[in-house]
């Protein structure tokens, strides 16, 4: 068949299931053994008893594409308008990059997947029901991004150039190295972002009497406008004592500088829908983010059949820096300037995060595996918000947003894992304790007193895992698993303060969140290694989400806890290869929300259920040309306070494989520009919200990607450190 005719069929397939592509398939890697070069196919996705394994190389649609796209693109994996991540439905997903935690979240975990190029990752691990060895943070489960490092001997790495023309430019690229003999392998790996974006928000509110007629209305458009550069940093080396013990460090860094422009403005209209006045706002964020850590390793192998210890050390430190200045202009509906109002404001925040862990393995008789462990970290925070309010040309100090918080927590956990194979049969059972310490004080100013709380407290999480083969060939597997897992909050939504996104909506710390807990299990059925279906329930207590309270017509948005979340979902995933040149895959869900609580308004009582499907095909063109159709869809979703409305997306890709050493690979996102975020707020007191949301999605990515040096051969053994999940909880 004919490329052009493969193509054709390629098109068709793919233009019929339109917001259905996005998944799996297969890349062409090359090793290099002894001048031997092998082409080796790897599936896009693999089952395993207690993770999904997506290898990121196998989407040429990665190439040029953020850590965050191609989480996006994984099975089960959705990310929102503002880089939440969800999973089956359901939020407080841990991200790791290498076993190790990357101590983000909320803007900052956003920003930051968005300046890891894809082209520096290998694997990501999807972990629903994590195993003991894993802290026990994290709702919906882990993440675990594996970055590309290379171990085989001599000098060997790689470069990624990615320019990205969408209404704006932007450009992510990489560059990795390792260089190794027999005793020490050095490797770096360095990444540069320099983005620009923007963001389209309407905003429309509705305020109704008591007869719910209209009262006022109000409509507002904020454009954001946002450029900056961010650098990333891994470098680190290993030193083989011997052929059973090794030593490491690693070292992380990353350098963001932002500057973000609002250029807003809101009509207020009264119940006739006349205009009443025009307030006019550029607000400036000027951003310096700075984290760094260090990880020192040892490892060690007693035999060859398992036996070994390891050890970490960790220590990360984050510096942040946020400069505010609101200007608000107010107007009469003839343009006649009303008022004016400034507000400034100095946000400086640092955290630092100490960690030790310990893990033993042993094999034992009748193939089993005993594990067990010991991890304590100990973190504290320092928060700073002081602001400055100027109205005709009179600048005072503004105590009531200005804070001063301070924080520190202490988790000690020790656990024990036991793995036991039989003919058929793999089991595995652990169980996990942690206890929590932790103080918090806002420091008082004139005109908010002192405040302080102290929490103290134990929990046991237990987690299960089962596989049966039911024939001789595994052809077909059944897979069962159960965790009981905590979803701490923030600590950045422990600080009582006041802060302001614009004039009319606010963000309120809550001192008084609760950890949540959430009781998960999955039942999951694999034909033939390429497909599956899982069948998912949670029950979460206490889960932390945001909610939306109006007080004289201003919004407030602050964390809380609700009383119960319920997600039920069926998945399918599957990988199908119709042609000998054609590779299909497929996931989709069929997921159900239900959430039960107290709330601002008396009850709050939400049930809905919605699809989500992403595929991907992937057309082998012959003469070293390949082809993609990628995308997703997902209906609207009814979640908490929130209804958010239908998205899809799709994508095309084409690459040309120039040598053994060089790729060209040209990609289109958003073909459509179909990637617009709408949404309704429910349950609000006398007032009617909806907002819909645009940002620069639709664009062009020409990727270049060079090797040299041999291939890259086996991944070190030892990657994880004793930071596991409170990098996860810093939120800016």
């Amino acid at each position: 068949m004919s490329p052009i005719r493969k193509l054709m069929v390629l098109m068709t397939m793919c233009i019929g299931i339109a917001p259905i592509f996005a998944h799996s398939q297969e890349a062409d890697t090359t090793k290099n053994l002894e001048e031997v070069k092998i082409n080796v196919k790897k599936a896009f996705s693999v089952r395993k008893m207690d993770r999904v394994v997506v290898n990121v190389n196998a989407l040429i649609s990665n190439a040029g594409a953020s850590a965050l796209e191609a989480l996006e693109k994984s099975p089960g994996v959705q990310v929102d308008q503002n880089g939440n991540i969800s999973l089956k439905g359901k939020q407080g997903v841990v991200i790791f990059i290498d076993d190790r935690p990357t101590y983000l979240s909320g803007e900052d975990l956003a920003n930051y997947l968005r300046s890891l190029p894809a082209s520096s990752l290998d694997q990501l691990e999807i972990i629903t029901n994590p195993p003991a060895r894993y802290d026990a943070a994290g709702n919906a489960g882990v993440i675990n991004i594996k970055t590309k490092k290379g171990t085989a001997r001599g000098f060997n790495g790689g470069l990624n150039l990615s320019p990205n023309q969408g209404q704006l430019f932007r450009s992510p690229n990489s560059f990795n190295f390792n260089m190794r003999n027999s005793k020490v392998n050095y490797f770096v790996n360095l990444s540069n972002n320099h983005n620009n974006s923007f963001t389209d928000l309407d905003i429309n509110r509705i305020y109704k009497n008591a007869d719910n007629s209209p009262k006022s209305y109000f409509n507002q458009n904020s454009y954001f406008d946002r450029t900056g550069n961010t650098y990333n940093l891994k470098a680190g080396a290993d030193y083989y004592q011997s052929a059973s013990t090794t030593w490491g460090i690693v070292l992380t860094g990353m350098n963001r500088s932002s500057t973000q422009t609002n250029n807003n403005t809101s009509n207020l209209l009264n119940s006739q829908k006349q205009l009443d006045s025009i307030i006019t706002a550029k607000n400036v964020d000027e951003i310096r983010f700075n984290n760094g850590g260090v990880n020192l390793n040892y490892r060690h192998q007693f035999d060859t059949i398992g036996h070994s210890i390891t050890a970490d050390a960790d220590y990360l430190t984050f510096r942040n820096r946020t400069d505010q200045q609101y200007d608000n202009f107010s107007f009469y509906p003839d343009n006649s300037l009303k008022s004016n109002d400034i507000l400034n404001g100095r946000l400086p925040a640092n955290i630092d995060i100490y960690a030790l862990k310990t893990d033993y393995s042993l094999p034992l008789k009748s193939a089993v595996k005993l594990s067990a462990g010991l991890k304590a970290s100990y973190t504290k925070t320092d928060n700073t918000a002081d602001y400055n309010y100027t109205l005709n040309q009179v600048t005072q100090p503004d105590y009531d947003k200005s804070n001063h918080f301070l924080y520190s927590e202490t988790i000690s956990a020790a656990y024990l894992n036991l793995n036991k194979e039989f003919k058929r049969w793999s089991v595995q059972a652990g169980l996990r304790a942690e206890n929590t310490q932790s103080d918090g004080h806002q420091l008082g100013n004139q005109i908010k007193p002192d405040s302080a709380f102290s929490r103290n407290y134990t929990s046991l999480f237990p987690t299960f895992y089962l596989m049966y083969k039911l024939d001789s060939a595994s052809n077909h597997q059944l897979n069962f698993n159960y965790g009981r897992r905590i979803d701490r909050p923030y600590y950045q939504d422990l600080n009582p303060f006041l802060s302001p996104l614009d004039k009319f909506t606010y963000y309120l710390g809550n001192p008084f969140l609760r950890p949540a807990y959430v009781h998960s299990m999955e039942l999951g059925y694999t034909l033939m290694n390429n497909y599956t279906t899982t069948v998912s329930y949670s029950n979460s207590n206490d889960e932390v989400n945001e909610t939306i309270e109006i007080r004289d017509g201003t919004y407030y948005s602050r964390p809380s806890n609700l009383g119960k979340v319920i997600v039920k979902s069926i998945s399918f995933n599957a990988s199908l290869d119709p042609f000998k040149w054609l590779n299909v895959n497929l996931y989709t869900e069929l997921t159900n929300i239900t959430t039960k609580s107290d709330f601002y308004t008396g009850q709050l009582n939400t049930s809905g259920t919605y699809t989500f499907t992403n595929a991907n095909a992937r057309l082998t063109l012959g003469k070293g040309w390949d082809g993609e159709m990628s995308g997703n869809y997902r209906n609207r979703i009814y979640s908490a306070q929130f209804i958010l409305g239908r998205i899809w997306t799709a994508n095309a890709a084409l690459q040309k494989k120039l040598n053994p050493k060089s790729t060209l690979k040209l990609s289109l996102n958003d073909l459509f520009y179909s990637r617009i975020n709408t949404g309704i707020i429910s349950n609000l007191a006398q007032t009617d919200a909806d907002w819909i949301n645009k940002s620069d999605s639709r664009n062009v990515v020409l990727s270049f990607n060079y090797t040299f040096g041999k291939a890259y051969a086996s991944r070190s053994k030892h990657e994880a450190n004793g930071a596991e999940s409170e990098r996860n909880r810093v939120k800016n």
